[in-house]
């Protein structure tokens, strides 16, 4: 019997080397056994849903709001988005720019898949949100990494962003604040590189889910810091800011011409997202603020409590984060790399969390703590990893 094929596609995906979940994974099998864990090992808001948010969708789904929605998104959250960005930019945004998607990560993969093609290169830094790989993969793009400054908190030179884009690859990609690192990039900067981006013909694509939680310096979005939106693609969601990870709602921001190629493409795969979500996250956007804010404050008061305590731990050092909900440790002072200090952290004292290396090579001595418990549960945590620490710098 011939061979039944499988896709070069799939085969890519099957072939990822490094599994940046596997100790998180490993950790959630341990909790199912009542085992004590502690995780801190991924970016999903421990907070609910607002109560407000969860009402309006039980009142949509009783309305009858459980059937098909257009490719691009209800009119009423298209609106919503675009009151939103016209409010937070430079430029306004109309809804015909506007594709709603169930999450950020089927915005992000149509977004690349409507203007690369397998075989293409992207541009972006090291280190980088470990899901990107899986859709690279998908795709067949291969990343050209600019590395970041890991010594001074990973920052990135703009100009050697610059200098890597060259016009040969169609897409540059930035991630603003970044994930893993906290990092905001400077509008100044933001401003430079599509200005670079568009003389090159390159696509600047800028992710920015965590646009919402920003802490003791100002997120401006790419539509906020260019002076053409010609080349510029947004990405975002509700997944973060409004602790609705499972709702599934992301959406893409794009000239008019390719939001229609994205919306067509969007149709052939995806087929819209469920009208009462959408009712929900228009409501969301449009009135609920205060959780938001509140939500944002309760992350920069646990980055400040992680970040104190982590400092007193033996061998390591944290990153202060500008933004989201993470911080970067520093644990090449223990003797060991993030692969192993993640490992052997979760197996010693049950805490999870994930290694640096999963995001790139120049983070491979750090791993990434998460920000998602409570600064009580935090600091019982990091109890377990100076325990840890003293434990392997003594043997």
């Amino acid at each position: 019997m011939k061979t039944l094929q499988v896709s070069d596609a799939a085969k890519r995906l099957a072939d990822i080397e490094s599994d940046g979940w596997a100790v998180h994974s490993q950790a959630l099998a341990m909790s199912a056994r009542g085992e004590d864990v502690i995780l801190l090992s991924i970016g999903d808001p421990d907070f609910d849903t607002p109560a407000d948010i969860i009402d309006v969708a039980a009142r949509a789904m009783r309305s009858g709001r459980t059937h098909y929605s257009p490719s691009a998104g209800e009119l009423q959250l298209r609106q919503a988005i675009a009151r939103v960005e016209t409010n937070t930019a430079t430029h306004p945004c109309s809804i015909d720019e506007v594709v709603v998607f169930p999450g950020a990560t089927a915005a992000l993969y149509t977004a690349l898949a409507c203007v690369t093609n397998p075989g293409d290169e992207i541009v972006l830094a090291d280190p980088m949100y470990v899901g990107y790989t899986a859709i690279f993969e998908a795709l067949g793009l291969t990343p050209r990494f600019v590395n970041t400054d890991a010594e001074n908190e990973f920052s990135l030179n703009i100009d050697d962003m610059i200098d890597a884009i060259d016009g040969s690859a169609p897409v540059a990609l930035i991630n603003t604040p970044h994930n893993p690192t906290g990092v905001i990039i400077d509008e100044a900067d933001i401003g430079r590189l599509a200005a670079h981006c568009l003389e090159k013909g390159v696509w600047l694509v800028s992710d920015e889910v965590y646009s919402m939680f920003a802490y003791d310096r100002r997120h401006r979005s790419a539509r906020f810091a260019v002076d053409s939106l010609d080349n510029i693609i947004s990405i975002d969601c509700l997944s973060k800011s409004h602790a609705m990870s499972g709702w599934r709602i992301g959406w893409t921001l794009a000239p008019t011409a390719l939001s229609s190629i994205i919306e067509e493409y969007a149709a052939a795969s995806l087929f819209g997202s469920p009208q009462f979500i959408q009712d929900a996250s228009a409501y969301a956007l449009d009135t609920d603020q205060d959780s938001v804010e509140a939500m944002s404050k309760e992350y920069q008061r646990r980055a400040e409590a992680a970040y104190q305590g982590l400092s007193m731990c033996q061998g390591v050092s944290p990153i202060k984060p500008q933004a989201g909900m993470f911080v970067m440790l520093d644990v090449r002072g223990t003797g060991l790399d993030g692969w192993a200090f993640a490992q052997q952290l979760l197996d010693d004292q049950g805490v999870s969390v994930i290694p640096g290396g999963a995001f790139g090579k120049v983070s491979e001595g750090y791993v990434r703590v998460s920000l998602t418990q409570t600064v009580t549960v935090l600091e019982k945590a990091i109890e377990r990893i100076d325990r840890f620490c003293k434990k392997i710098i003594r043997d």
